[in-house]
């Protein structure tokens, strides 16, 4: 169904840009009814199982199914008869759900890897527990343009704890938000889609906590629709393993450079090490858009490695969102350099180093 809003025009444009269309191909030929989201394909992808494995038993099924995974999925794009099929007795979707199920009795979803049995209530650095929380859920039309309308979906919580974060009382629970089941959950995308989203866009705070939930939303969930993985890039290898096969789009922040700004901005250590292994994944299983939000005083040790990172690991046509909207938010003012607005120059420098390093999709 066409979305009947009053739409951005770059994103309708951006439906006759050649380099978004490259990067992004699959996901247009999803929106545009071509082509199966990867979630419809996993759940035809016959896989069985016993539940009572070992943990490590099941993660080295999972991992051989992955490695066909691309192939399955060719199949289906080709219009093969398992195209068109019910999801079998059991798929690789069945076995994601039941493997995030499991890591979210000791959980290590995120980096952090705080161990605590959130299947039982505890509450991890994220103060995430066992009940997914949604503080709302609505047509985005603030996304970049390719994914306008966007379905956004904004659960609680996070795995960082950014001192200038612009969504704090989300990702910090000063609102409570809403709990949904999975199968409310599925109802609420596929009313999305209904209503002419191009996607559904798991954002937050951060999605990672919820990902186990996600996983079994997506079961019930009968539309085709693109998943946008909209996170700030700092989750764990097995967390990656599951999105492998289910997200579409990965939107992902690249936030610092390879210094300590991260751990003392965000409380987040190791961020660089952890965001450039998300970020190729990213590239081995899906499509990506790279958000650079720049900071006031970290041109030098943040913007520009992030950027010559990029261009040199993930190539000149890789979309990248360059953003210059940060504004003093939340604890902003605990880091001197963030009590301030970011200078003109400062974002000018950042993009004439994006040309000079050749990148050629970005956008601001």
């Amino acid at each position: 169904m066409a979305y009947f809003g009053i739409l951005r025009p770059d994103s309708i444009e951006v439906l006759r840009d050649e380099a978004c269309r490259a990067s992004l191909s699959r996901y247009f030929d999803i929106f545009e009814g071509r082509k199966l989201a990867k979630f419809q394909i996993c759940k035809r992808m016959p896989l069985d199982f016993q539940e009572d494995a070992a943990e490590g038993d099941l993660w080295g099924l999972h991992d051989r199914a992955i490695s066909s995974f691309r192939e399955f999925e060719r199949g289906i794009d080709l219009g093969g008869p398992r195209a068109m099929a019910g999801a079998p007795g059991k798929s690789l979707l069945d076995l994601k759900i039941h493997l995030a199920k499991r890591i979210l009795e000791s959980c290590r979803l995120c980096q952090r890897r705080c161990g605590r049995n959130r299947a039982k209530g505890e509450l991890g650095y994220c103060k995430c527990g066992a009940e997914i929380h949604v503080s709302s859920i609505f047509e985005h039309l603030g996304e970049e343009p390719e994914l306008v309308p966007s379905g956004t979906i904004f659960t609680n919580g996070c795995t960082m704890a950014c001192l200038h974060c612009q969504n704090w009382s989300i990702s910090q629970w000063y609102e409570v938000g809403r709990p949904y089941s999975p199968k409310s959950l599925a109802m609420e995308v596929d009313a999305l889609k209904a209503r002419g989203c191009r996607n559904a866009n798991l954002v937050g705070g951060d999605p990672t906590p919820w990902l186990p939930q996600w996983l079994e939303a997506f079961k019930y969930v009968r539309e085709n629709i693109a998943v946008v993985w909209n996170s700030n890039s700092y989750y764990s290898e097995e967390a990656a393993k599951l999105l492998a096969g289910f997200a579409d789009v990965y939107l992902l922040d690249f936030k610092y450079g390879p210094g300590r700004c991260a751990e003392r901005i965000s409380s987040a250590p190791s961020y660089w090490d952890v965001a450039t292994r998300n970020l190729l994944a990213a590239k081995e299983h899906g499509e990506l858009i790279v958000r650079v939000l720049v900071l006031p005083g970290h041109i030098d040790c943040c913007a520009k490695p992030v950027l010559e990172w990029i261009a040199r690991n993930l190539g000149a046509g890789t979309r990248v969102n360059i953003m210059d909207q940060y504004r003093p938010e939340w604890r902003y003012y605990e880091v001197e350099e963030l009590r301030r607005r970011l200078r003109r120059e400062e974002f000018q420098e950042v993009i004439s180093y994006a040309r000079e390093i050749g990148l050629k999709n970005f956008i601001t």
